[in-house]
């Protein structure tokens, strides 16, 4: 995933009242591009479905930026699992040629150059595979408004149609813990700096090994553990999923 900048992550409280099984009935009967025909006919779980009972993937983009209206996507990782298992056999990887060209900056962090992506396939040519990964599966990501929002718009872009789907984000998660209180004054006054919520601290705390950042594959098996450590350690095998996704 492309860095944030220092901590870009809100406290907002979350929201578990979207019905989306409801959602996915409803998108099936007015949607009209096949895909996402296929994508929502294959429906969602209820949200009183215990977590351990749930089909997860694990999802990263690395992009060219943080706005999903200027900026594409360049590669993309899922990574199949359970509350047991990892299943990095199934894992996948696709580089792609953004709408919009690579920064200097962007270059820096995910480390994928002009050459790279000179053949690499639009978005178009990846969704007849991407898609039925997706389906009937929740989405696992460190901070949703890349994956959720970037998919939306680029899909909008190609097919004509956007695409919603119900997502954990694990760093949401941390922030329920990390951000349920802002500093006092008198922290403040002694420059107390906030608990950091980026993926590399939190898997930190949960004891889990360092990663080396910014490719989607290994970002979306870094989502993953975390979110298994995140459910051992303070939530159960049993929490239904609509305490979780978002």
């Amino acid at each position: 995933m492309l860095y944030l900048g220092p901590e870009q992550a809100d406290n907002k409280q979350h929201s578990s009242s979207t019905d989306w099984q409801q959602y996915y009935l409803q998108q099936a009967a007015v949607v009209k591009h096949p895909l996402l025909q296929q994508f929502y006919a294959t429906g969602m779980v209820a949200g009183s479905t215990p977590i351990s009972q749930v089909p997860l993937v694990a999802v990263d983009f690395e992009t060219t930026g943080l706005s999903a209206e200027s900026n594409g996507i360049v590669s993309i990782g899922l990574v199949p699992f359970n509350l047991q298992r990892i299943f990095s056999s199934r894992a996948r990887q696709w580089l792609l040629k953004p709408r919009f060209a690579l920064s200097d900056d962007s270059v820096t962090v995910h480390r994928i150059t002009h050459s790279e992506i000179s053949h690499a396939p639009d978005l178009t040519a990846v969704l007849p595979e991407l898609l039925p990964m997706l389906a009937g599966k929740v989405a696992v990501v460190h901070y949703r408004q890349i994956e959720r929002n970037f998919l939306a718009a680029s899909v909008n872009v190609r097919l004509g149609e956007s695409i919603l789907f119900p997502v954990i984000d694990t760093l949401e998660l941390e922030a329920r813990l990390h951000r349920a209180k802002p500093l006092s004054w008198w922290d403040k006054l002694r420059k107390k700096q906030q608990v950091s919520i980026r993926l590399d601290a939190s898997r930190s705390r949960y004891k889990l090994p360092p990663y080396r950042p910014h490719h989607a594959v290994t970002d979306a098996l870094a989502s993953a553990e975390l979110l298994q450590a995140q459910i051992c350690h303070r939530f159960s095998a049993a929490t239904p999923v609509s305490e979780l996704w978002c």
